[in-house]
């Protein structure tokens, strides 16, 4: 892991560059107040003034020099300046007007690299310096969340399983002296009969899990977090083509953002009771695969007839959600990278985000909108409850209509989610398919910084 710790220091007046951040309506008259030698290098680097435009401004000395950046995102941008660090080289920065704020967290972020599998290009270090010492640790606390998000899921399904999911939970359990309890094999099959049922076909060395991590002062509110886990998913019988299968390394992306998310309450120790669940499985094909038509049993009770293996991610989460109930929560959330329907209707950047409650939906969103980790709201729309009804069973998992996909997979979530407790789902997908400055293409967190500033406003 990157050592975010070291690249954002106070400010204590030590030497450092200057990066100059101007506004592309304010550049005409940034321009005229520079000596025209430095108008005239400008000129010659093709620096017009829009945004995104860089440039090495020199000093009066031969050795000094200052970062320009013309730049239209405003200070609660954690993306300002991220695109900074690759141009620069190795050393220690500092504004030269203004406070670091948010953008500390795309410095950081910026200098992330995921090197499982290939040496890190360009790893020196690039500091920058703020005035705000006491910002420091949440912002560091932030990106390692984020980081991990990352790592995780850039992962090849290879080297991440269920088991290494649950090495990553007993981590954190250890790291914050917090409890971890793993059910699998016989007591699964028989407590958590979806989960069992979807993982069952994976190797034994992949078998399938419930990993649970319980933190905080029982006194305190209890909060569950629930991520889905599903480590690689096939399709299973209703098998995907290649071209679907491609990204599936990333089908535990939910699992990933419900780790961060813990990482982050207890590392802040916030005033709860947290109840971590990650439903871990892998989605495969062997002869004790479960089938279509199959009729499932619940931890609930009820009954399901599976008329999708590739909707699978909802019924491990169904299962996961009865055992939050059982704690008495005083809100849920969970994670899931659960249906292309909410990325063909909303893309890679915006959670589909369903909330059976106006106040933690309200607050939700503020959150999203105040930390620039933006959510979008779907409705949990009653209407279209009836195109769960099965002829033989309590519910289908996966309607053949094929309308509203998002919305039916939340639906069917409600049906299990604990009764009269605020709930959210966040259909999420973990994936960046374009880089942006600070954000590579890769395994990405969509919805952590927007939920984590609701539960610190919540419970801080």
């Amino acid at each position: 892991m990157t050592d975010f710790a070291a690249l954002l220091q106070p400010d204590r007046g030590q030497p450092a560059r200057t990066i100059e951040v101007v506004h592309p309506d304010a550049f005409a008259d940034w321009l005229k107040a520079q000596p025209p030698r430095i108008r005239s290098l400008l000129t010659a680097q093709k620096v017009t003034g829009k945004a995104g435009d860089k440039a090495i401004v020199p000093g009066d000395a031969a050795e000094d020099w200052s970062a320009l950046l013309v730049c239209d995102e405003d200070i609660a941008s954690p993306w300002r300046i991220a695109s900074q660090p690759e141009k620069l080289p190795e050393g220690i920065y500092r504004l030269k007007s203004g406070e670091v704020g948010a953008a500390g967290l795309g410095w950081l972020l910026a200098q992330h690299r995921f090197d499982r599998y290939a040496k890190a290009k360009d790893a020196a270090p690039r500091i920058l310096l703020t005035g705000d010492p006491a910002s420091i640790d949440e912002t560091v606390r932030l990106a390692q969340a984020t980081a991990l998000v990352r790592d995780l899921v850039d992962t090849g399904s290879s080297d991440m399983g269920p088991a290494e999911l649950e090495v990553e939970a007993e981590k954190l359990a250890k790291a914050h002296d917090a409890t971890l309890t793993v059910t699998r094999g016989d007591a699964l099959a028989k407590g958590y009969p979806m989960i069992d049922a979807v993982g069952r076909a994976a190797a034994k060395h992949r078998a399938p899990r419930l990993i649970e991590l319980e933190w905080g002062d029982p006194k305190h509110p209890r909060v569950a977090v629930i991520g889905k886990g599903v480590c690689f998913d096939s399709g299973g019988l209703d098998i995907k083509p290649a071209s679907g299968m491609r990204l599936m390394k990333k089908d535990m992306g939910g699992a990933a953002h419900a780790l961060a998310l813990a990482s982050l309450v207890m590392g802040a120790r916030l005033k709860v009771r947290l109840h971590l669940l990650i439903p871990a499985v892998e989605n495969a094909i062997s002869a004790d695969a479960f089938r279509p038509g199959d009729v499932l049993r619940t931890r609930k009770g009820l009954t399901v007839e599976n008329t999708n293996t590739d909707a699978e991610g909802r019924l491990v989460l169904g299962d996961a959600l009865t055992k939050a109930e059982e704690g008495k929560p005083a809100l849920v959330i969970d994670f899931a990278t659960l249906t292309g329907a909410a990325r063909v209707a909303l893309g890679p950047d915006l959670p589909a985000t369903f909330v059976n409650d106006e106040a933690l939906a309200a607050d939700l969103l503020a959150a999203g909108e105040r930390v620039r980790d933006p959510l979008w709201r779907l409705p949990l729309w009653d209407g279209y409850d009836d195109y769960l009804k099965s002829d033989i069973a309590d519910l289908v998992n996966s309607p053949d209509n094929g309308f509203a996909g998002a919305v039916t997979a939340a639906l069917f979530l409600r049906r299990f989610a604990p009764a009269g407790v605020p709930w959210a789902h966040l259909d999420t997908f973990a994936w960046r398919p374009t880089a942006k400055p600070g954000r590579p293409k890769g395994g990405e967190a969509y919805g952590l910084r927007a939920s984590w500033a609701m539960l610190k406003a919540r419970f801080g």
